[in-house]
């Protein structure tokens, strides 16, 4: 299959030459990834994202709780599972990462979270509810993140870019027509059972997330060395991918902690700049919340528009492997939009400005490939700053839902500042970034064996024997490699 390829220890490829790799063989290897591994994380970020708290809220569910009028506790329900989520999030993907079996690990949270969106619906009172949303912020911690996680430890950094934009997609899908199955299921089940519709919504939902949590279990894959449905050919071969693409072997070294890939985080200041963007640009990105407030018919066709754009973005960058520019230029157009509903409040060109705002979006689909290409070894330092990158890029989009303020209508302009300035700054963060990645490419091109760390040299030496060459050719063509 792989030429002169031979099974080695935990299933590595030995004695191939990478120039002799087996094409044919590498597009079944990812068909097959992308049918069982695909559909699962990308129709779980659809039931993540549908949350029917918003639409219960329609039906009856303030005053069958008896809620205050003031929206203080509901404000409240809604921000709860923010302190446990933030909380789980880096020790999650860090359990994600050292755990053998991610599949079960992450199905189980899946399950989890369906349960306890089950249980929601049984609520009686304010105090009921709290507790089911805060304990619904642990299990949510583990699911995206670990998603994302689990994608970059199976497809190249070209590869990530279209897989990460079909999971996002996941999401806006759920936002797009999350209203339509709300208003069917509280349309036609009030009463059902004798049981509110409202309620009906968390049973469907939980039990939905149920039946795919416990499906995902046995259609996740765990890791290339270790996928029990995978055969040791086709192990080898999803190994090699990555050592090829990097240049480096997707491993720890020998003796590294549980907390190595947190210490590492802290001490690179490239992991900071990446968070304060995340957060820059998921806070730029509130202005979605007004949407309905400027007009009721362009949430639909935004959101298609948003969909057509992030396709044409992302076959562009599939084709390339260029990433900053095709991140940041969907945010320069949205830059633009912020000027005109800024400088006009006539209609047509608000509605114009509007299509323009949501091409951000585009670019956040960017973010996570970028950082996998900005930090892509050793992978338990990549799982924490994913991790990281999602908390912020959260807690973005937590502060900007207070920028829309009533009293600001219907101009909005601070609002419209608080977008645009933050959207300025993260345009500005993202070409620090690059500043840096190319001094680290400058850096490693210049690197010498005697240079190397302990660490590094692990991982060239396993890339080395998963392709079949010495030490110093796996070297020579890791300082080739591009990082940017």
């Amino acid at each position: 299959m792989l030429g002169a390829l031979q099974t080695g220890f935990d299933g590595e490829a030995k004695g191939a030459d990478p120039r002799e790799l087996d094409h044919a063989a590498e597009r079944r290897l990812r068909r097959k990834l992308d049918l069982r591994l695909m559909p699962v994380v990308v129709f779980v970020a659809i039931m993540n994202s549908m949350d029917a708290i918003t639409f219960a809220r329609l039906q009856g569910l303030q005053s069958d709780l008896h809620l205050t009028e003031l929206d203080v506790q509901y404000d409240t329900v809604l921000a709860v599972t923010y302190a446990l989520y933030f909380s789980a999030l880096v020790p999650s993907n860090m359990f994600v990462h050292h755990t053998t079996r991610p599949s079960i690990y992450i199905g189980c949270c899946v399950v989890l979270w369906g349960v306890i969106t089950t249980l929601t619906g049984l609520t009686k009172n304010y105090a009921t509810m709290v507790t089911c949303r805060l304990l619904l912020g642990l299990p949510e911690a583990a699911i995206y993140p670990g998603c994302l996680y689990l994608l970059s430890s199976w497809y190249t950094r070209k590869e990530l870019g279209l897989r990460t934009a079909f999971l996002i997609a996941g999401g806006l899908m759920a936002i797009a027509f999350g209203s339509l199955w709300a208003a069917a299921v509280l349309g036609t089940m009030e009463g059902k059972l004798h049981i509110a519709a409202w309620r009906w919504l968390f049973f469907i939902e939980g039990i939905v997330t149920v039946a795919v949590g416990i499906l995902s279990m046995w259609l996740l894959p765990d890791y290339p060395r270790n996928t029990r449905w995978l055969n040791a050919e086709e192990r080898s071969l999803a190994q090699l991918r990555l050592a090829k693409d990097v240049g480096e072997a997707d491993m720890e070294w020998t003796g590294a902690s549980i907390f190595e890939g947190l210490w590492m985080v802290i001490k690179d200041a490239k992991a900071y700049f990446i968070m304060i963007m995340s957060f820059s640009v998921s806070l730029s990105t509130s202005f979605a919340v007004f949407f309905p407030t400027l007009t009721a018919t362009l949430g639909y066709s935004t959101t298609v528009t948003l969909l057509i754009a992030a396709l044409v973005l992302f076959s562009s960058h599939h084709r390339t492997g260029e990433r900053f520019f095709h991140l940041v230029i969907y945010w320069w157009i949205s830059i633009i939009g912020f000027v005109i509903s800024l400088s006009t409040m006539e209609t047509a060109a608000r509605y114009f400005s509007q299509y323009l705002m949501a091409m951000s979006f585009s670019g956040i689909m960017l973010l996570i490939p970028w950082i996998v290409s900005a930090i892509p070894r050793p992978p338990s330092k990549r799982s924490v700053t994913i991790a990281l990158m999602n908390g912020f890029t959260n807690l973005g989009f937590f502060v900007g839902s207070y920028a829309w303020k009533e009293s600001w209508s219907p101009q909005y302009h601070p609002s419209l500042l608080i977008s645009l300035f933050s959207l300025f700054a993260a345009t500005a963060f993202a070409f620090i970034i690059r500043t840096m990645q190319i001094r680290e490419k400058k850096h490693v091109e210049r690197q010498e064996i005697d240079d190397l760390g302990k660490d590094e040299r692990e991982r060239i030496q396993k890339a080395a024997e998963l392709e079949g060459v010495s030490f110093d050719d796996a070297f020579r063509r890791r300082r080739q490699l591009p990082n940017i």
